[in-house]
């Protein structure tokens, strides 16, 4: 297929030497079927770069693999982490990405410096597939430190603010915060099994030291990992702070409420007693002692039976 056919369907490729980059952007069957012609991969795989709902895997044939990988992306709209899909075939002499969209910046512009420099492209496409696939893992991989680096922040600022702001203000941003690594860790735990199958696998068109090269990338999946760990951590004790707060203003709510109530309930007794249709000493129809007797021994015999109906629950 000649470069103006590849333009047309949206295929860029960069060769140096016997390796060839196929670098692709919201591929259309008409991309798909220019692969299978090509390199007549499995049908499957081929039907995986068009669905949108892949988990990471590693699919091994003779001649070559095929990568799915998910990289986390901000989406600062929605305040929270999104998975963006890679998927790569690689053999001896070729490597081929695709991604369903434009938002993995670091991949594009590590293309486009290789398709823009010389030095670059000899750099990088000059030690064969294994090792270009490192140098593009490891771009993608380092561009996920500055997502955990600005969580870590808003984790910080939190911290900060709880105990000066509202409780409302900081329960929202706990719960966004909560939510955005539920979601990067969702992204990044099903990457190190298939990091490591790398570390670990032996593929003979890799001409490179895998165990060093991708072991490298693992290693700092893994601190990405454990980076959010410690960052659930200190969320989840923010969390419970906020709880105990929360719960604590409450109690000082209620006593200030039972103070008030108690200051006035002996006039609240009184304006009840007096204020009743019922002739009482002292009241402006004067009444006998006897009629106001027996109404402090109704009262009290109904607020000893509350009482022991309370005691006999186990209330008080």
């Amino acid at each position: 297929m000649s470069a103006i056919e590849q333009k047309e369907l949206n295929i860029n490729s960069i060769t140096q030497g016997k390796l060839t980059w196929i670098y692709m952007e919201k591929p259309s069957v008409n991309e798909v079927r220019f692969l299978d012609q090509r390199f007549h991969f499995h049908p499957l795989n081929l039907d995986d770069i068009l669905s949108r709902i892949q988990r990471p895997k590693i699919d091994e044939y003779e001649d070559h693999l095929f990568i799915v990988l998910h990289f986390p992306v901000y989406d600062k709209e929605n305040r929270i982490t999104k998975p963006s899909e890679v998927n790569i075939f690689i053999g001896e002499n070729y490597l081929v990405t695709v991604h369903c969209s434009a938002d993995l910046k670091p991949l594009g512009k590590f293309f486009r410096e290789c398709q823009a420099h010389e030095e670059s492209k000899g750099k990088y496409l000059g030690r064969g597939s294994g090792f270009l696939l490192y140098h593009i893992l490891d771009r993608l991989v380092s561009y996920c430190f500055p997502i955990l680096g600005k969580i870590t922040e808003n984790i910080d600022d939190i911290e900060d603010a709880i105990f000066t702001k509202a409780v409302p203000a900081t329960v929202s941003q706990i719960s966004l915060i909560r939510r955005d690594l539920i979601s990067f860790r969702r992204v990044i735990h099903p990457q190190i099994a298939v990091i490591e199958t790398l570390e670990r696998a032996d593929y003979p068109f890799f001409k490179e030291e895998q165990e060093v090269y991708f072991g490298d990338i693992a290693d700092h999946i893994r601190k990405i990992w454990d980076g959010l760990e410690d960052s659930k951590e200190v969320v989840d004790g923010l969390a419970e702070t906020s709880n105990w707060l929360t719960s604590n203003r409450i109690q000082e709510i209620m006593r200030v409420l039972t103070i008030v109530m108690v200051v006035l309930a002996p006039a609240t007794l009184i304006a009840g007693i007096f204020g009743m249709n019922v002739p009482l000493p002292g009241g402006i129809e004067p009444g006998s002692l006897l009629s106001f007797g027996i109404l402090l021994a109704v009262m009290a015999i109904i607020g000893a039976g509350i009482f022991l109906y309370l005691r006999h629950q186990r209330w008080i």
